[in-house]
């Protein structure tokens, strides 16, 4: 059996996805895995035994031609230039496969949702947060131009209106796509992409999903690559020479205004007397004043490390928010965009960090977030809740897909 996963994002989107193709092959089946083809995209999914199917473009040339673009590519225009590029690559990756599974940017599950059609095979919707699933327990996030409005307080009213607006953004490219490959028109593409049933690859403790009839997600939990490299001799030693550090990382976000919080970071870490450990990312992060209580790494096994720094400080990417959490590491969040927000609210409700205010890090904020992830009731928490973070995520979604695969299920599409 050969099953599709289909992504296009940053490596929060793509990660996940090759930890649902090791299990699928774990399960005896053959996984395809059609995202960015940037080198370290492909490394994970030779470290997952899967397939590659190239995305249409490099996700890091495609964010750099769109912030290098003046005046800036309109978000449609942005759109049309996924959808139609993953059409392509989808239609070529998903010869000889059974069933399809897409999650990442929209237009990209649009351009998955079309393929399956086309081809009459199952199709799965996938989500790494409850925010991004229509129900009144939350609102919906923000498009780039159409804020979510202020004054509405109903969200079942909010979730009409961003299905309005997704029609607006993305139904004309969708709809001459579909009119080009033979396919019929749609309303509400939101939900006809997205379906009444898509998997949320989120753990139920963290991010619990609360019972609403607007969706009916099937949670598996979270799709977790184990990682067994060992850390880089270098961080052995660092780590060997002092208390355990804090460590700060942006991940995937590349926005140039992040580089300031490098400084700032190793400024309150030093206010605590900790040392610090810097995750240079997308953003390129550097240290100008770094004497020998400071460290810059680059991609690095994160499940190993985050057990051994004292606080995690990072974006609140779903990824890194699970992998801190399963680590028992405390965590101060600085929310960017989309659900950064949600985990950062979580992190708090939990009591096991700090939810920053606002993106921007100064000393004295990251300082007064630091004294209540470093606290000791903090850390207790934190250990607790690494014993109730599910572990068989992405082994439930795999057994299902298959499952579904083979025709035991019928609730493709609905």
């Amino acid at each position: 059996m050969r099953l599709l996963l289909s992504t296009f994002g940053s490596r929060g989107d793509v990660e996940p996805v090759t930890g649902l193709a090791a299990q699928v092959r774990a399960l005896g089946a053959e996984a395809v895995v059609c995202c960015p083809p940037d080198a370290e995209f492909a490394a994970l999914v030779e470290r997952a035994g899967a397939t590659l199917a190239p995305a249409f473009t490099s996700v890091r040339q495609w964010i750099a031609d769109a912030i290098a673009n003046d005046p800036p590519m309109a978000l449609p225009e942005r759109a049309a230039m996924v959808l139609n590029g993953q059409f392509e690559a989808l239609s070529t990756a998903a010869e000889g496969c059974d069933a399809i599974l897409a999650i990442g940017l929209f237009p990209s599950t649009v351009a998955a949702r079309c393929v399956a059609e086309l081809r009459g095979l199952p199709y799965v919707h996938g989500a790494y947060c409850p925010a991004f699933v229509p129900s009144e327990h939350h609102r919906p996030l923000a498009f780039p131009g159409h804020p979510v409005p202020g004054d509405i307080t109903d969200n079942r009213r909010l979730w009409d209106l961003n299905a309005e607006v997704m029609d607006a953004l993305f139904g004309d490219a969708t709809a001459a796509l579909r009119a080009r490959v033979g396919l019929p028109p749609v309303e509400n593409l939101r939900d006809h992409v997205n379906t009444h049933h898509p998997w949320l690859a989120a753990d139920p403790v963290l991010c619990p999903w609360l019972p609403t009839d607007l969706t009916q997600p099937v949670q598996t939990g979270a799709w977790i690559l184990p990682d067994d490299r060992p850390l880089p001799p270098a961080v052995e030693a660092f780590l060997a020479a002092g208390a355990p550090p804090v460590y700060l990382g942006f991940g995937s976000m590349p926005m140039p205004v992040l580089k300031a919080a490098a400084q700032v970071a190793l400024e309150a870490a030093r206010a605590h007397g900790r040392r610090l450990i810097l995750g240079s990312g997308w953003a390129g992060l550097e240290l100008e004043d770094a004497g020998d209580d400071a460290l810059v790494i680059g991609e690095i096994n994160q499940q190993a490390l985050f057990r051994r720094v004292a606080t995690v400080v990072h974006h609140g990417g779903a990824g890194t928010t699970h992998t801190a959490a399963r680590a028992g590491a405390p965590q101060v969040v600085v929310p960017q965009i989309a659900d950064q927000p949600y985990h950062a609210g979580r992190v708090a409700a939990l009591g096991v960090g700090a939810a920053h205010e606002g993106g921007t890090l100064t000393a004295p904020s990251l300082t007064a977030a630091l004294d209540i992830a470093l606290a000791p009731a903090t850390a207790e928490r934190a250990r607790a809740l690494a014993g109730q973070i599910r572990t068989d995520g992405a082994r439930v979604a795999a057994t299902m897909l298959l499952e579904m695969a083979a025709g035991k299920e019928a609730q493709s599409g609905s």
